[in-house]
C-alpha cells in the first residue's frame, strides 16, 4: 500500500465514521473546563499553588501529526527531557530525575511498569491525538500531587465530560489523522460523545503505526524503530446537583515495537484497566474519591533487526488504586487538603526455554516470583492566601512501601549456568520482605511584587522507595543481567535486597516578569537538589562476548550512593505585532543548563541533558497560523565512565509548520530537521539494533527530514 493511499485511507475512514451526526451537535458544557493558555494556574489547575505549565489541546494538536510519543512533545518545555525508548515510549526526565523518580498520572492514576526494560512505560498508554491537556511541574511539588517520587510532576487528562444545556441530546465528537514521510508512519483518531443533561457517555478510539525512520544526512536507517498501537476507552457520566460520578475503561493493544537501545523488543502488550471516580462539592468543601484497576500482559522477543535467535520473556502486572480526599475550607482564604492512597501492585516475570538450547533451558527462568509492592499513603496539606499578593502551601504526607517476592529459578544447572544457579541458590536463602517507612514534606511561597512580577520560593524533602526489578533482580549470568535495566547502554544490571529509599532535599525559586497586558513574558527558575541514597550502580565485572572475550559491556549491581542536581531554566515571549481576536506575530524562547554530580564517585550522574535552547516565531491572522522552531543542544561531554556512556556532538534543528482551518476542519504541514541534520541523540544511548546487524557500534542517531500532514474534524 503506497503512503498517499494510507493516508486517504485514515482521513475517509475517521471523517466519513462521524459525517452522519455531525447535524446533529448542540451546545455543550463542561463539568471541570480546560484552560487555554500555557499556565496550570486558576480555579481549575491541578496544582494548588505553584505554576506548572499546561500543554493544551490546541498545543497538542499542532504536534500530533510529528509525533505519537507523549513524552517528546514535553521536550519543549525548558528543564525537560526524555531517554530514548521505543517510538512510542521514551521516558521523560525533568531537571536530570528520571522517569521512575517523578510523580506521572493518567487522569489521577498512577501506571506501573511491567517490563524489566521499561518498555511499556506510563506516558506510552496515552496517545497525544486523544489528550486533552497534559500538566508538568519541573520545582517543587506539594505532598498532594502523590508520593514515592523525588521529582517533578506530570499529570495527563482525559476530556472531561460533556453533557446537554437543554433537553435536546447532544451529540458531538472529532476526528483526526496524519501522515509522516520518515517512517511511512501514519495514524487516526476519533471521539464520539452523546449525553443528555445528567448522563453522557464517550468512546474514543485511536491508532498509529510507523516503520522504521532514516537518522539525518548520511547516517541512514535506524535499526528497531518500528511500533503499532491501538487504544479504545469508553467513558461514561453522571452529574446531578454538586456531584459528577464517572467510570471510564480500555483497553490498549501494541503489537509489536522496536527498541533501538535494547537487546530485546516488545512483541506484545496487551492492557486493560477500568477506572472509578466521584467529585462532589458542597458549602464546606470538596471530596473526590477514586478507584481503579489495571491489568497487563506483556512479551518480549527478537524482532526482524535482531534476529536470528529466540529468548521469550513474559511480564504480568495487576495494579489497584484507592484514594480518597477531602478539602474543607477553613474560610475563604485557607483550605486543608487531606487525603489517603492506597496503591498495590503485583508482578510476576519468567521466561519460557528455548527447545534445542542449551543455555535457555530445559526449565523457565523465573526472573521475579509473584512479587508484590504495597503503598499506603496519608497527607495533610494547609493552603493559605494571606493576602492579594502572598499565599503558601504547607504539606506533609507518610508513605509506607511494603515489598515480597517468591522463590526464583534459573534455566537449569548445567555449567554454562552456573552464575545463576549460585545466585539463584543465594538469592532464595535471603529474606525477601522489605518496609520502608517513608516522610516527606513541602513548602511553597509565592508573593507578588507587583502587577508585572512575582517570585515563588519552594522547598521540598521528598522519598521514593526502590522499585521491583532495583531490588528483586538476582541473576549473575551475563545474558541473565543484560536483560535487566531501561538506561538504553547495553550492559548487565543487578539487584540489591539492601537498598535504602532515595530522600532528596530540593530548593528551587523562580521570578516571573510581565504578563499579556505588557506584551512579554520572562521566567527564571534556579534549583538544586540533593540525594541521599541515590540509586545508581556499581561495577561488578567486564562481561565477555561470545567467544570469552571482553566485550563493551560491563555487569552492574544497583547501589546507593550520593548525587546532587542543579541548574537554571529560563523562558520567555515577546508579542511583535498585536492583531484582532488573538492574531498577532510572538518570539518564544528559552534555555536550560544542567548538572548532575555524582558525590560518590566524583563523576557525573548518567543520561544528564547537555545545554540546550529553543526559538520560536509564531504567526496568526485568522484561520491561518504559521510557525518555525530552531533547537540548539551542545556537545555532550560529561558521560558516566562506569556505564561506558558515548559522548555525542552538538547540534542545530530547524522546523516548519503552518495550519489552516476551515470551519469545522483544520488542515497541517510541517517539515521537521528542515536540513536534515545528521545527529546522535544525547540522551539515546547506544544503537544496539544496529549493533546486531553491523558489528559497529554508535551513538542512537537522530530522525532525520520528516514531511508531515495533519488532517482535523470537530462537530
Amino acid at each position: 500500500m503506497t503512503s498517499c493511499t494510507k493516508l486517504l485511507r485514515v482521513a475517509l475512514v475517521s471523517s466519513c465514521a462521524l459525517a452522519p451526526v455531525a447535524a446533529m451537535a448542540q451546545d455543550a458544557t463542561q463539568i471541570a473546563p480546560i484552560d487555554v493558555d500555557n499556565s496550570a494556574g486558576g480555579d481549575n489547575a491541578s496544582m494548588p499553588i505553584e505554576a506548572g505549565t499546561k500543554i493544551t489541546r490546541k498545543g497538542l494538536a499542532r504536534d500530533q501529526q510529528s509525533t505519537s510519543d507523549t513524552a517528546q512533545i514535553l521536550t519543549t518545555l525548558p528543564g525537560v527531557s526524555a531517554n530514548t525508548g521505543g517510538g512510542i515510549s521514551s521516558m521523560p526526565v525533568i531537571r536530570g530525575l528520571s522517569e521512575q523518580r517523578l510523580g506521572i498520572t493518567v487522569d489521577g492514576f498512577a501506571i506501573d511498569a511491567a517490563c524489566p526494560n521499561d518498555m511499556n512505560s506510563p506516558l506510552s498508554y496515552t496517545d497525544p491525538q486523544t489528550i486533552a491537556s497534559i500538566t508538568v511541574l519541573t520545582g517543587v511539588a506539594p505532598v498532594s500531587n502523590g508520593g514515592d517520587s523525588i521529582g517533578g510532576i506530570i499529570a495527563v487528562e482525559s476530556a472531561p465530560p460533556r453533557f446537554a444545556t437543554g433537553k435536546r441530546m447532544l451529540v458531538t465528537g472529532k476526528a483526526s489523522s496524519f501522515y509522516r514521510s520518515n517512517g511511512d508512519g501514519f495514524g487516526g483518531s476519533a471521539s464520539v460523545t452523546v449525553a443528555g443533561q445528567h448522563l453522557s457517555a464517550t468512546y474514543t478510539g485511536s491508532y498509529t503505526q510507523s516503520d522504521q525512520y532514516d537518522g539525518g544526512g548520511d547516517l541512514g536507517e535506524v535499526r528497531s524503530t518500528e511500533y503499532a498501537k491501538t487504544d479504545q476507552s469508553l467513558a461514561l457520566a453522571w452529574q446531578g446537583g454538586a456531584s459528577l460520578v464517572q467510570l471510564k475503561g480500555g483497553f490498549q493493544y501494541a503489537p509489536y515495537e522496536g527498541f533501538p537501545n535494547q537487546w530485546m523488543d516488545m512483541t506484545d502488550n496487551k492492557s486493560w484497566f477500568l477506572n472509578a471516580s466521584y467529585d462532589g462539592y458542597f458549602d464546606w468543601g470538596d471530596l473526590v474519591l477514586r478507584a481503579s484497576y489495571r491489568d497487563t500482559d506483556h512479551e518480549m522477543n527478537f524482532l526482524e533487526d535482531k534476529l536470528p535467535g529466540s529468548m521469550p520473556m513474559n511480564t504480568e502486572v495487576h495494579s489497584f488504586d484507592a484514594s480518597a480526599k477531602a478539602s474543607p475550607r477553613l474560610s475563604d482564604r485557607h483550605t486543608l487538603n487531606l487525603g489517603v492512597e492506597y496503591h498495590h501492585q503485583w508482578l510476576n516475570d519468567y521466561w519460557p526455554p528455548v527447545a534445542g538450547n542449551m543455555m535457555m533451558g530445559p526449565d523457565a527462568f523465573v526472573n521475579v516470583n509473584g512479587a508484590h509492592r504495597d503503598r499506603l499513603g496519608v497527607y495533610g496539606e494547609w493552603v493559605a492566601k494571606w493576602s492579594d499578593r502572598f499565599t503558601s502551601t504547607f504539606g506533609i504526607r507518610y508513605d509506607r512501601v511494603s515489598m515480597n517476592t517468591g522463590d526464583v529459578q534459573p534455566y537449569g544447572t548445567g555449567m554454562m549456568q552456573m552464575a545463576d544457579v549460585m545466585a539463584a541458590a543465594a538469592f532464595n536463602a535471603a529474606d525477601h520482605q522489605r518496609t520502608d517507612n517513608n516522610w516527606s514534606g513541602s513548602e511553597l511561597l509565592t508573593y507578588r511584587l507587583s502587577p508585572s512580577a512575582s517570585i515563588e520560593l519552594g522547598f521540598a524533602h521528598k522519598v521514593r522507595s526502590p522499585n521491583i526489578y532495583e531490588r528483586y533482580s538476582w541473576g549473575r549470568g551475563g545474558m541473565a543481567s543484560r536483560m535487566i535495566g531501561w538506561f538504553g547502554d547495553g550492559n548487565g544490571y543487578v539487584g540489591n535486597l539492601d537498598l535504602k529509599p532515595e530522600r532528596a532535599d530540593t530548593v528551587s525559586a523562580a521570578l516571573d516578569l510581565g504578563g499579556s497586558a505588557q506584551g512579554y513574558t520572562l521566567r527564571i527558575s534556579p534549583y538544586y537538589t540533593r540525594v541521599h541514597d541515590y540509586i545508581d550502580a556499581r561495577f561488578i565485572q567486564i562481561l565477555p562476548d561470545m567467544m570469552g572475550m571482553p566485550s563493551p559491556f560491563v555487569q552492574l549491581r544497583f547501589a546507593n550512593q550520593e548525587a546532587e542536581f542543579y541548574g537554571l531554566d529560563v523562558s520567555g515571549s515577546l508579542r511583535l505585532a498585536k492583531g484582532k481576536d488573538g492574531d498577532g506575530t510572538d518570539l518564544t524562547g528559552s534555555l536550560a543548563w544542567q548538572r548532575g554530580n555524582n558525590l560518590t564517585d566524583g563523576g557525573p550522574v548518567y543520561h544528564q541533558m547537555p545545554f540546550n535552547a529553543r526559538l520560536g516565531l509564531s504567526h496568526h491572522a485568522g484561520p491561518l497560523e504559521l510557525h518555525t522552531d530552531a533547537q540548539f543542544v551542545a556537545d555532550k561531554t560529561r558521560v558516566d565512565a562506569t556505564r561506558n556512556e558515548p559522548t555525542t556532538a552538538g547540534y542545530t534543528l530547524v522546523d516548519l509548520g503552518a495550519s489552516y482551518k476551515i470551519g469545522p476542519a483544520r488542515l497541517s504541514l510541517d517539515v521537521t530537521n528542515l536540513f536534515d541534520e545528521a545527529y546522535s541523540l544525547p540522551l539515546g544511548g547506544l544503537s544496539l539494533g544496529d549493533y546486531k546487524a553491523t558489528d559497529v557500534l554508535r551513538p542512537v542517531p537522530g530522525r532525520g527530514r520528516s514531511f508531515n500532514i495533519g488532517l482535523g474534524f470537530e462537530f
